[in-house]
């Protein structure tokens, strides 16, 4: 028995985009930006997600799946009970497929929900000079068969999908029916916002270039923030307090990952939301539950209504407003996860 007498229960976190699915480390790389070296300078040195597909590729089945599920649990541990996870730390189509089959093996082993991405847009391997058409022509076809209906995903910016490329990729997927989600305008606006919205994607993702709102909020294209990239990375974040003022829907999500993300705390990502995208505790909360549900398809959780799945946590306090306003802690005294007490 719980005794919530008092505290607040709420709705579980709904965590819509992350690359929890990785082997190795990047630590090295850690310490090169304590020394001035930027996200895209290691990029483009060979490091960064480059090394992480090397990992990926040296690594076994088992480990992927193992540390996948280790992640997914310390994201349930911090009140995260449905979470997107990607592919993209293959660019091959052996590796692709290999983590899209590691994270639904993770799926079953993980009382809540995951949602499988294939990210097929990531880097580009400098070690493959026809690699944009061999995704193209082969890695997609595979996986749209070996998984029909997946949403395709990529990163457009300078020094990896440029928009030309990606618009190619994104055009082959909408043709075989999948839904589109994009990574863009992190660094470098490149038109892809508006891209995004004649096309209809799902959601345009980071945005911390992004500098004109009315549009993107007049469509029903959502966007993803990741304050936690801000954190880690550079002090960028995207303005999230334009987005909702245009009318548009906003998610955030920890977009946990290796480089500039390594983080699995949704708390942590509403701390961070609340200083730097300009919104408010609720509108936070808002946009880890409600809104992050209804962009993967879900309309049985991130709220509390009859009839929904029973994904609730049961805060250590008194006030919501605790989750943007203390940090460094977990907050989340329980979790109850498809009405069971985890």
């Amino acid at each position: 028995d719980l005794d919530a007498r008092g505290r607040v229960l709420m709705p579980a976190f709904v965590d819509c985009h992350t690359h929890a699915c990785w082997a190795g480390d990047r630590l090295d790389e850690w310490d090169l930006k304590r020394q001035g070296a930027t996200y895209l300078e290691i990029l483009a040195s060979g490091g960064g997600i480059m090394s992480t597909v090397r990992a990926v590729r040296n690594a076994d089945d088992e480990s992927l799946v193992r540390d996948l599920v280790a992640r997914l649990d310390l994201m349930l541990a911090h009140g995260t009970c449905t979470v997107e996870v990607k592919s993209g730390y293959g660019l091959s189509t052996r590796d692709e497929l290999r983590m899209l089959r590691a994270i639904e093996a993770a799926a079953l082993e993980f009382p809540g929900t995951v949602v499988p991405t294939a990210l097929l847009g990531h880097a580009i391997d400098p070690e493959q000079p026809d690699f944009v058409e061999r995704t193209i022509r082969e890695t997609l076809p595979a996986v749209s068969e070996a998984f029909p209906g997946i949403t395709i995903d990529a990163y457009c910016e300078q020094g990896a999908w440029s928009f030309e490329q990606t618009c190619r990729l994104f055009d082959d997927a909408i043709d075989r029916g999948h839904p589109i989600r994009v990574h863009t305008d992190q660094f470098h606006a490149l038109g892809m916002v508006e891209h995004a919205i004649e096309r209809r994607f799902l959601s345009v993702d980071h945005l911390e270039a992004t500098t004109r709102f009315g549009a993107l909020g007049a469509s029903d294209v959502t966007g993803v923030m990741l304050p936690c990239s801000g954190f880690h990375v550079d002090g960028r974040y995207g303005n999230g307090r334009a987005l909702i003022d245009a009318g548009g829907r906003l998610c955030i999500a920890t977009n946990l990952n290796p480089g500039s993300a390594p983080c699995a705390s949704m708390p942590m990502a509403i701390a961070l939301a609340t200083r730097h995208l300009g919104i408010s505790a609720w509108e936070a909360i808002v946009a880890c539950t409600t809104n992050a549900a209804a962009l993967l398809g879900f309309e049985d959780r991130g709220r509390i209504r009859e009839g929904c799945r029973a994904d609730l946590i049961l805060l250590r306090d008194t006030d919501e407003r605790e989750l943007a306003y203390s940090f460094g802690h977990n907050p989340v005294d329980a979790v109850i996860c498809g009405g069971v007490v985890r």
